[in-house]
């Protein structure tokens, strides 16, 4: 399966730029990939330094799937949207989405499996089939799986050129400045703590977009859209700003929220041009219950507050 993509920008390094095109494909794979001699642009081989010029179209030649190791599971799957291509679901916090070490079952993955039987891409290979994008295991919402190569690559494509809109939801502390804005800073894996991302010079562009929808004493209900996908991204510019999200123990305080099993961020919609038909679609799902009752009760405290005013 070959899959065609195109350089942005002038200087990136060709393992650097596989990594951030093609969603779950880590640095040290898409290195293998490059060693392999599956990566050519302009009639020639790349190598994992060397630079791709601006606006040049790469081929990537992607591995054939290997048979699946991950176990298909009966999990409760909360199904938004789904037929013969792709399939959208909403999931609950505390899920990992596909597995990895020290979570080998009960993810995503294992339930998807058990839903959709043979069904779903090969392209990410045997941990992730299917899985085209990721959202952190603390936090909910809609996720979008391809239940064939042909769609996996076509909803790749636009999550590379930003076509796949996908809009959170989350409550942040203190008041944004901004009824509006954009955080465009980098982001790496933090030199102070290698399980953390963080702000660094030098790191992946990272692109996020916010709205205030509503305003309370000490905190901020906001919408947020991404234009890059990076790990940990919402939470760690939220909190670059000095805004963390209500009970994110990571990037916030350790003591979390009360009320919130993890962080108040819910992945809310997601709009893209379904593989088959060329439809443009936005599936929607409603806030998690604990998200809910937090966001009532300061709607409730602020009724309060300003009756007595």
């Amino acid at each position: 399966m070959e899959l065609t993509l195109t350089v942005p920008a002038e200087g990136l390094r060709a393992d650097a730029f596989l990594a951030g095109a093609v969603e779950g494909l880590t640095r040290s794979a898409a290195q293998k990939l490059l060693e392999s001699g599956a990566v050519v642009c302009r009639g020639r081989k790349v190598g994992k330094s060397d630079k791709l010029p601006a606006g040049a179209e790469v081929a990537v030649t992607l591995p054939a799937p290997q048979p699946l190791e991950a176990a298909p599971e009966d999990l409760p799957l909360d199904v938004v949207y789904e037929d013969g291509d792709v399939i959208v679901v909403n999931k609950p916090v505390g899920m990992v989405v596909h597995p990895a070490p020290g979570h080998p079952s009960g993810t995503l993955v294992n339930a998807l499996l058990y839903h959709c039987g043979e069904s779903l891409s090969g392209i990410n290979g045997v941990a992730r089939p299917g899985i085209v994008h990721r959202i952190d295991r603390d936090t909910s919402g809609l996720v979008i799986a391809a239940k064939n190569d042909r769609a996996h690559l076509s909803l790749a494509a636009q999550l590379q050129d930003h076509s796949l809109y996908r809009l959170y939801h989350g409550i942040v502390a203190g008041g944004l400045r901004e009824e509006e804005g954009t955080v465009n800073a980098p982001l790496g894996r933090s030199p102070k703590d290698r399980k953390k991302m963080a702000v660094v010079a030098g790191g992946r562009e990272a692109v996020t977009h916010y709205t205030v929808l509503e305003r309370f004493s000490g905190c901020t209900y906001a919408a947020f859209r991404l234009e890059t996908g990076r790990t940990h991204q919402i939470r760690v510019h939220m909190a670059h700003l000095g805004h963390p999200l209500l009970g994110d123990r990571v990037y916030g305080p350790p003591k979390g929220y009360p009320g919130l099993v993890g962080q108040c961020l819910h992945a809310k919609a997601l709009t893209f041009t379904h593989p088959a038909t060329g439809e443009r679609m936005t599936v929607e799902c409603p806030l998690p219950d604990d998200f809910a009752r937090v966001l009532a009760k300061l709607r409730r405290r602020r009724g309060g507050e300003g009756e007595q005013a």
